[in-house]
Parts: structure tokens; sequence; C-alpha cells
């Protein structure tokens, strides 16, 4: 007989967890589980989840705070990243715009049949990063870095700027940096409306800028100019292209 499978259940709504717990009693002879954890929204489940390792999260998708598709991109980065299934309460023709970024999906109220089809389904999954990434709804409202065994989240709106250094994305906020395992290219296609291109390896938050300077650098003949931001003491500097962008925005305050 195989090893149970290992799940972990992220629902806001208790009810609904127990009715999930119910159904796997159900079909334990077909599909062996065993819940390691259950957690009530994305940021707990993210805590939570580090210490109670999975082969399936079973993911709510609205939930308050971050929503089960924000904690679905974060799990997929992690090593080793159990399979997602999302649970809904919208229908089936609903919850097609999510097709692109999940494994599988099931419909409240979920029958137990088709929840053993997709634990099934799951013990096969792919890499699911490229497709959670290509989701239309799955703007993150955090990034999340790996420091010494834990997950970090930095909430976006923190963000002052995000600097690509040989493989990684340095994060800025106004109290630290954060190292990011993630293309400065595809962030910045998913934070277009949140972050400025000033130069080719750096994005800035356009409501942080407080001011511009000029600077000069040893060996060339024309000043360039320098981004000021809320918070740190550090500038940027602006691309020659790009500074009749960034010239604009100041001009029209941001």
């Amino acid at each position: 007989m195989s090893e149970p499978l290992r799940l972990f259940l992220v629902d806001d709504e208790a009810p609904a967890r127990t009715r999930l717990r119910n159904l796997l009693s159900d079909i334990a002879e077909e599909v062996p589980t065993t819940i390691v954890a259950e957690a009530h929204d994305g940021h707990s489940a993210l805590a939570l989840i580090q210490a109670h390792p999975c082969d399936i999260a079973l993911v709510d998708i609205r939930m308050p705070g971050m929503d089960g598709v924000e904690f679905a991109r974060h799990l997929a980065r992690w090593p080793a990243a159990p399979a997602v299934i999302f649970v809904t309460a919208y229908d089936q023709y609903a919850v097609s715009a999510f097709e692109l970024a999940v494994l599988d999906y099931l419909v409240k109220p979920v029958r137990a049949a088709r929840l053993a089809v997709a634990l099934q389904k799951a013990k096969r999954h792919p890499d699911e990063v490229e497709r959670l990434e290509k989701s239309a709804l799955a703007t993150r409202q955090h990034l999340s870095c790996f420091e010494r065994g834990r997950v970090l989240l930095v909430p976006v709106t923190d963000i002052l700027y995000l600097k690509a250094e040989q493989k990684y994305v340095i994060a800025r906020t106004a109290e630290r940096e954060y190292l990011l395992e993630e293309s400065l290219v595809k962030l910045e296609a998913e934070f277009a409306e949140r972050f400025l291109r000033v130069h080719r390896n750096c994005l800035i938050a356009p409501g942080a800028v407080i001011g511009m300077q000029r600077a000069s650098a040893e060996g060339e003949k024309d000043d360039f100019w320098q981004v000021m931001l809320s918070g740190i003491n550090e500038h940027i500097p602006v691309s020659r292209r790009q500074w009749p962008l960034i010239k604009n925005l100041l001009k029209h305050g941001g």
C-alpha cells in the first residue's frame, strides 16, 4: 500500500475545511491521505507549511489578506513545491479564467468523486511556476525572499526600487534590502503599473520619488541625473534614454 498523501488545507471558512476533512474520510480507501496542517489565509499558510511539508495543498481562491492565487505563486517557487488544487465557489465558467494558473480546481460544494480524481491527478503534477506566472489574475501583493531557511514576504507597496544584480534582484524598502530569485524583466511586466524603468537594470516606484539631482562620473564628459527616493540616502542613476520619461513624470507630479 502506498504512503498516504500529505495534505495542507487553506480556507478562511472553518465549515469548508470541515467538509473537506469529511470528504477525505469518505474516499480514504481509494485515496489514502493525512492532513498535516490547516490555515485560514495565505499569510499563515506560508508560515505553517514550512514546518509541515506536504504533497498537495487544497487552497481556497478568495481569502482575505493574501488570496489563493498569490499563495500558490509563492509556493510554486519553493524547492520540491507541493501540487496546488484550487477550491472555489465560482461555477465552471468563472473558473475557466484560472485555468492557466492551476493544476486542477474544485467547485464548491466539493463532491467526493471529483476530489478523488483531483488528488490522483495531483500525484503527477508538473512544474507549475510558468503557468502561474502567465495567469492574468496572479498579480501579487507581496514578493517572497528565502533567507536563512525562512520565507520572508515583502509588501509590493513598501518597495522603493528593484535592481538587477547578477542572478538576483534586490528589492529595496526604507528598512532594508531583500534578495529575490526573480527576473527583472518578468517583474516589470507583472508590475507595469507600479514600477518604472529608469535604467537597464533598475525599476523605481514613481510615488517614492522626491526629487532629482545632477551627478558626474569619472571619465564621462557629460553629467547625468539621479533619482532621489523617500526614506533612503541612496540615489538611482537615470539613463539618457529614460530621462525624458522621468522628467515628464516629475513635471506632472508622479
